[in-house]
Order: structure tokens, then C-alpha cells, then sequence
């Protein structure tokens, strides 16, 4: 069986905020990130969403982290599941402002952030599935903006890292 993590970008809703109401914000789409090597984004960008509904993505991207053809990745879960303090243990959700058509001298810009946590993945031996994680304002990372509604499915793949740490 080929160890893969399978990430699904299902939706995104925001509340009230400063993006709501800023009208050079139109367009969004997301981007996800596994530490450095690894981007995907979703390849539509959507009419940002208007109070309490929610623009669907239904973005579906898997990660191999195969001994044979993805090293890389694999040393870097092993590095989460050894490192009890490395920061960088989550995937990285960022919310992306894509410019109008008409407006190509604005840049994408991050607006928000949202992180799901693969040690507590491991940790808690649960994938998770269809679940709303927060996202937080890429200017005040106090504040949340939105939910993401997110699958991470990474335990088989982290179980099977954490076996070959054992026999390492």
C-alpha cells in the first residue's frame, strides 16, 4: 500500500471581519503547505463569501510519502513524531485574496491562516474528517476571520513512520 496523506479543502465560511467588508478582497482560494517542500493549491478561486454562507472548494490532493520515492517528506514526519518541540508539526492552511482581472497590479494576498496539527493526529491516533478548523487573521493572529472545513487523513502514514523510527 503506498503511504499517502490525503488532504480535502471541503469549504470555507468567514464572519464578520475586516474582510468581509473590504471590497478590493473578491476573489479566494487556498493554498496548503506541508513545511517547505510541499505547496497545492486549490485551482479555482471562489466569490469570497457573504455573511453566514460558505464558498465549496471540494479540493482533494494527496501527499506520497513512500520510503522508495518520497524521502523528504518521510524524514520530516519522522522529525515530528521524534522532535517533541519542533514548531513546524502542522499543515499550514493560508487563505489567498486572488486580484480581480481587471486589477492585475494588486498582488494575492494571505489573509488568513489555519493549521492542523499532525502530531496531535498522531497523538490522539484520529483522523480528521469534515472537520471546521479556525482561521485566524494573517494581520492579527489573535483574531479568527472563518472556519475551513478540512480532511487530513495522515494516521496510517504516521503510524507507519513511527514503526520504522522503532526499528531504526
Amino acid at each position: 500500500e503506498v503511504e499517502k496523506i490525503r488532504i480535502k479543502i471541503t469549504s470555507l465560511g468567514l464572519t464578520e471581519s475586516r474582510i468581509t467588508s473590504d471590497e478590493t478582497i473578491q476573489q479566494l482560494f487556498v493554498e496548503c503547505r506541508l513545511n517547505s517542500f510541499l505547496a497545492e493549491e486549490t485551482p479555482l478561486s471562489l466569490p469570497k463569501p457573504t455573511g453566514g454562507q460558505r464558498i465549496h472548494y471540494n479540493y482533494s490532493t494527496v501527499i506520497n510519502v513512500d520510503k522508495e520515492d518520497n524521502h523528504a517528506e518521510r524524514e520530516y514526519l519522522k522529525s515530528i513524531l521524534l522532535k517533541p518541540n519542533l514548531p513546524a508539526d502542522s499543515l499550514k492552511f493560508t487563505v489567498v485574496s486572488d486580484p480581480p482581472e481587471d486589477e492585475q497590479d494588486l498582488e494575492c494576498e494571505d489573509i488568513g491562516f489555519a493549521y492542523v496539527s499532525l502530531k496531535e493526529i498522531f497523538q490522539k491516533q484520529r483522523d480528521i474528517i469534515e472537520q471546521d478548523i479556525d482561521v485566524f487573521d494573517s494581520q492579527d493572529a489573535s483574531t479568527v476571520i472563518g472556519k475551513l472545513t478540512v480532511t487530513v487523513e495522515a494516521l496510517n502514514a504516521l503510524r507507519s513512520v513511527h514503526e520504522e523510527c522503532k526499528n531504526d
